[in-house]
């Protein structure tokens, strides 16, 4: 079975938010993407894989945190490489990493404040796009808090506030649910849904059932390759019954990682 990625399935001329093609990036001296071919347009993407799979390294490369190694990287259109003005593509990506840091005297409003000034946003539109940003992620009563008193769960919110505060056409969320209790994560989803009306969202995480729910599109990786592209359904139909899992989507996701290491270990 070869991985199809959206790339080989959309209309000539389509222009994707998100575009690679046999990409490479290094995580140290581990090739951690190695050969990701990749399509991503507007809706709510799942990213899944395994530990080690290279999510975090393949969502920093998007983000332009780290140089791809090798391949092609398209962003909103512009090359993502030394030739490229760099700073005017972060002004359209929202990026919200495993583990961000802040100012722990910052209050909430003014964490997403600081943020929202590196995005580059124009003065003017600050104010009222940081409270559009609290008010979404259901953190208004605490924007006077310091982060630092703030749960954990609490924290992580406000790290998706400070990611979508700019509106970004392309919004990477890596472990976004991480810390959130089950109302906070059904809000989340109710949140990235209504992202993804509009932008291209790219959810990294180990919970399956959320990419069931959320998501438009599931994007599977293991070692650094494409092993999956496709709608929830396509997925949970590669599963079978007496198989890995509690949900027809984690069966699926099972069957298509056994699948493809055995196809591995005969190359």
């Amino acid at each position: 079975m070869r991985a199809v990625s959206a790339a080989e399935t959309a209309p000539t001329g389509y222009a994707w938010a998100v575009h690679a093609e046999e990409l490479r990036v290094r995580a140290g001296r581990h090739l951690a993407v190695d050969g990701l071919d990749l399509a991503l347009g507007t809706g709510v993407h799942g990213l899944l894989g395994p530990n080690g799979a290279g999510k975090t390294t393949l969502m920093r490369a998007l983000a332009t945190v780290v140089k791809p190694a090798g391949g092609r990287l398209t962003l909103l259109g512009h090359a993502a490489d030394e030739h490229t003005d760099l700073r005017r593509v972060r002004r359209g990506i929202g990026y919200l990493p495993q583990q961000f840091g802040f100012y722990p005297r910052f209050t909430v409003r003014e964490f997403v404040e600081y943020m929202a000034w590196l995005k580059e946003m124009p003065k003017a539109a600050i104010p009222d796009a940081v409270q559009r940003a609290i008010d979404r992620v259901g953190l208004a009563a605490k924007a006077g808090a310091r982060m630092k008193t703030l749960s954990g769960g609490m924290q992580r919110r406000a790290g998706i506030a400070q990611a979508i505060v700019n509106d970004p056409s392309v919004l990477l969320l890596d472990e976004p649910t991480v810390g959130l209790d089950p109302e906070q994560r059904l809000e989340f989803r109710e949140l990235i849904r209504d992202l993804g009306v509009d932008s291209c969202v790219l959810v990294s995480t180990h919970l399956v059932e959320d990419v069931a729910v959320a998501c438009t599109d599931v994007v599977l990786i293991n070692e650094g390759r494409l092993v999956f592209q496709g709608t929830p359904d396509t997925l949970a139909a590669y599963g079978h019954e007496g198989g890995a899992g509690d949900s027809p989507t984690e069966r699926g996701y099972s069957a298509l990682l056994r699948r493809h290491r055995a196809q591995e270990a005969v190359r």
